[in-house]
């Protein structure tokens, strides 16, 4: 049976059996000071090991757990953000929203929105594209760089679910957004937050571009 010497050249426990018998459930440092310990005492008396090894285990724990510390803080503030989204974005259920998007649902309500024109164009065209189905364009007219409003009135477009674009007679592909009522904020199981948007369904809430307030808000 092997037996392992300590500094006095007497028989100690393996280093294993001294790591189970004085540690369970403890933190790094403690791991590391019972190893440690194991390691000197059952090093062999004429070939110590070099003191500057332990100094750089040390280092390279104190560096470890600096690290588990700093991952622990980054979470507990994602963690904080994430909560004061939720009850910042909570607050403005009823308010009305933009949201950047390249669809919408045509229902009995008017629908409106913005187009961003990055150059001006002699003519600008919203264009609505059903699954398999004609295209509805609505003329926006001529118009410089910036943002330029249209509506989708009831009746003028067929209900159902369209894709939408925008073309220009610049060959631009400006970004749009739909205004719409926020409905509902709900967190998934996976953790992301969706939104529920009038005209537009569950949206993420990295859409949101812009928030305009509740509608007695802006008619006072």
């Amino acid at each position: 049976m092997q037996t392992n010497l300590n500094t006095q050249g007497q028989a100690g426990p393996a280093p294993a059996a001294a790591v189970a018998a004085n540690v369970a459930n403890g933190t790094p440092s403690e791991l590391f000071t019972t190893l440690l310990v194991a390691q000197i005492r059952n090093q062999n008396p004429l070939e110590p090991t070099d003191p500057s090894e332990f100094v750089g285990q040390l280092t390279q724990l104190s560096q470890m757990e600096a690290l588990q510390k700093l991952v622990a803080h980054g979470n507990a503030s994602a963690s904080m953000l994430e909560s004061l989204q939720l009850t910042a974005l909570g607050a403005q259920v009823g308010s009305r929203i933009a949201v950047r998007s390249g669809g919408v649902a045509v229902g009995a309500e008017r629908i409106e929105g913005r187009v961003m024109l990055e150059s001006g164009a002699a003519r600008v065209t919203l264009v609505l594209q059903s699954p398999g189905g004609p295209e509805h364009r609505i003329e926006l007219g001529t118009h410089g760089a910036g943002e330029v409003a249209f509506a989708i009135e009831p009746g003028r477009v067929p209900p159902g679910a369209y894709a939408m674009r925008v073309e220009t007679d610049g060959g631009d592909a400006p970004q749009i957004d739909v205004f719409g009522e926020l409905r509902s904020v709900k967190v998934s199981p996976n953790g992301g937050v969706a939104l529920d948007v009038g005209g537009l369904g569950a949206v993420p809430a990295s859409q949101i571009t812009g928030f305009n307030g509740r509608k007695s808000e802006q008619s006072s």
